[in-house]
């Protein structure tokens, strides 16, 4: 399913990193970092409630609005019930529509919100997105301190929080069309390749984006995914070659862009919620603001597992959702 939208914007965004990504090739990009996991908390899971909403103070700060001006918060993470997203939500007392979509959250995020200004439902939105390397290790796997080895085609959990600014003022980016996607499940049920299980998911819905929009795959300066690491990158592009004998040009994957994989342990590269939006909302949005991008559309995937199904040797079901962002045109 498409979705076209006539008057909705992308006006601002805010970004906080980790000390990870503080290190990595887009250190310069985001709007603020922090130098260890706790950022002044006790717990890792309260230091990623607290990167939503240092993200979030960022964004207001830019825009020279307060909380009190927004209509509807909506945010999501990869903690047990959205736990980060809930607690930032009782501190800012904005209405708030908790999201879920793993790591194509942050999209999800970006469709609902856009359907609901173009519906004149409301004004304005903040979305959000978040994780947290060493939550999420306790959450889907075990706690840092084991020690545990991974396979080379694992990833690693970003930590940061990103968050966007959407409305009907004509200003920043806009937000053009939309595919929601359909989850797909190929059988595989390996936790430690989430590149295989996202790939076909990502690949579907961009073949049902452009089949819906009847566009060729030049009409985009780039195709970004997020976040399928290196082995998931590889896997798109030839399952797209084989597959529908479409030649993925102009792409590239945030999970490959976030880190120095020479230089940092990050295995395949980065995942979490995070990943996508934090190299979307930095440095992507950086570059079309300087026009050297005109249009985008990035596609967000997700695994829709849990420790508990894996454990049950099930098989894990993806998703992916593509919005298409476009500078704005004079």
């Amino acid at each position: 399913m498409t979705i076209k939208y006539n008057n909705v914007y992308l006006n601002a965004t805010g970004t906080v990193a980790g000390p990870y990504e503080q290190k990595g090739p887009l250190k310069n990009y985001y709007d603020g970092t922090y130098d260890d996991f706790y950022i002044d908390m006790d717990t890792f899971e309260q230091a990623e409630s607290k990167m939503i909403e240092d993200s979030i103070d960022i964004l207001l700060a830019k825009i020279g609005k307060t909380r009190f001006d927004i209509d509807l918060f909506l945010s999501g993470d990869l903690l047990n019930q959205i736990a980060s997203s809930g607690y930032a939500a009782s501190r800012l007392g904005i209405p708030f529509m908790g999201i879920y979509n793993a790591c194509a959250t942050s999209v999800e995020g970006l469709i609902l919100g856009a359907n609901m200004v173009e519906a004149k439902q409301i004004k304005n939105c903040i979305c959000s997105a978040s994780s947290h390397n060493n939550a999420a290790e306790k959450q889907f796997r075990y706690p840092v301190e084991y020690g545990g080895p991974k396979p080379k085609t694992a990833t690693f959990t970003t930590t940061g929080g990103a968050s966007a600014y959407l409305s009907s003022n004509k200003e920043g980016i806009k937000i053009e069309s939309a595919t929601v996607g359909t989850v797909v499940d190929l059988g595989i049920k390996d936790a430690y390749h989430m590149g295989a299980v996202m790939a076909p998911a990502a690949a579907d819905t961009i073949m049902k984006h452009l089949r819906d929009t009847k566009r060729e795959i030049g009409y985009y300066d780039l195709i970004l995914t997020g976040d399928l690491g290196v082995y998931g990158r590889d896997i798109l592009k030839d399952y797209m070659k084989t597959e529908y004998g479409m030649d993925l040009k102009n792409y590239n994957d945030t999970a490959c862009m976030i880190y120095d994989r020479e230089k940092q342990p990050v295995y395949a590269g980065g995942s979490g919620p995070a990943c996508a939006p934090l190299v979307t909302y930095s440095y992507i949005i950086s570059k079309m603001k300087k026009k050297e991008y005109g249009r985008v559309l990035l596609v967000a995937t997700g695994a829709l597992h849990s420790p508990t199904m894996v454990n049950q040797k099930l098989s894990i079901p993806a998703i992916a959702h593509a919005i298409s962002l476009e500078v704005i045109s004079e």
